[in-house]
């Protein structure tokens, strides 16, 4: 590590929370997110003097469920494996003994998640929806086709990132996916309710289940609802997403081609398409300026 980043004096040291063992990585006390598992920070990478995210898990809240640790380590140690433009990156993990917490540090989203960004900006036009969508797919391809396959098995709007001054979006939180197999069938129930396919709950499925919740993300991009808001417990979305019945929000849908592609992507399992399948789909064929200027304003 250059001398210039670990030895400056008291007063030209930067004002951070810590600083990982390298001595790279500075954290900052501004939390850009929070989850049931992890928290997020800001941080910077003095080496390459870019802004980064210093993901932090205390193992101690978990100290009585061994299976969330080893889901974690899983998750750091199958981000470090994957390379591509529309998944968030891993650049760093470690585990932190002294103070029981697992950190590791990734690439950083400007504009936070898609679901934020949605709500932030509602004049969107479907021009940039079909992009996001297809960046979103082309991430899905590169899992759904990786050896071993990949399943996220819980992907929503609210982990679906973007870099909003460029209109490029990418997929993180693995901390659910599953490596299967060449049979692609995996077989545990996980996930988020609105967005999980019926066939998650029957626990034998394969990659297809992204499909149906992205589907579903994109009809909350379109909507600006979350599916299934109707219902009150998740009881009720199991019951209906069972038995076939679309959420109330797909019928405001009032675009007839973002409708059926919508309807595509959540139909039974047997006729859904694959990833690869629905990048070639009519959806993403050039516009025209008619097209070009419609505006999803809700």
């Amino acid at each position: 590590m250059p001398c210039e980043i670990l030895c400056l004096s008291d007063d030209e040291k930067e004002s951070f929370e810590e600083v990982d063992p390298s001595g790279r990585y500075g954290r900052y006390s501004d939390l850009l997110g929070t989850g049931a598992v992890k928290r997020v920070y800001r941080a910077f990478d003095q080496q390459d003097g870019i802004e980064v995210a210093w993901n932090q898990v205390k193992l101690k809240n978990f100290s009585q469920d061994p299976s969330v640790i080893d889901r974690l380590f899983s998750e750091v140690q199958l981000l470090s494996k994957l390379r591509n433009p529309y998944i968030i990156t891993l650049y760093y993990v470690w585990r932190d003994v002294e103070h029981n917490t697992l950190n590791f540090i990734t690439e950083i989203c400007n504009s936070g998640n898609l679901r934020e960004y949605r709500k932030k900006h509602r004049h969107v036009s479907i021009k940039a929806l079909k992009k996001w969508a297809n960046q979103v797919l082309t991430a899905l391809e590169y899992l759904h086709t990786h050896e071993p396959c990949i399943i996220h098995r819980d992907l929503n709007c609210s982990n679906i990132f973007i870099n909003g001054n460029v209109g490029e979006v990418k997929i993180g939180d693995f901390g659910l996916a599953a490596i299967v197999g060449r049979s692609h069938v995996a077989h545990s129930i996980l996930g988020t309710p609105e967005y999980m396919a019926p066939e998650l709950y029957e626990e034998d499925y394969t990659e297809s289940v992204d499909i149906y919740s992205f589907g579903m993300s994109l009809l909350e991009l379109v909507t600006m609802e979350i599916p299934y808001s109707e219902c009150d417990s998740i009881a009720k979305i199991y019951k209906k997403v069972t038995t076939g019945v679309k959420p109330l929000s797909f019928d405001k849908v009032s675009d007839p081609e973002v409708k059926a592609f919508i309807d595509k992507c959540i139909a039974n399992p047997r006729t859904r398409p694959s990833a690869s399948e629905l990048l070639e789909d009519p959806f993403f064929s050039e516009m025209d300026d008619e097209d070009n200027a419609k505006i999803l304003a809700l």
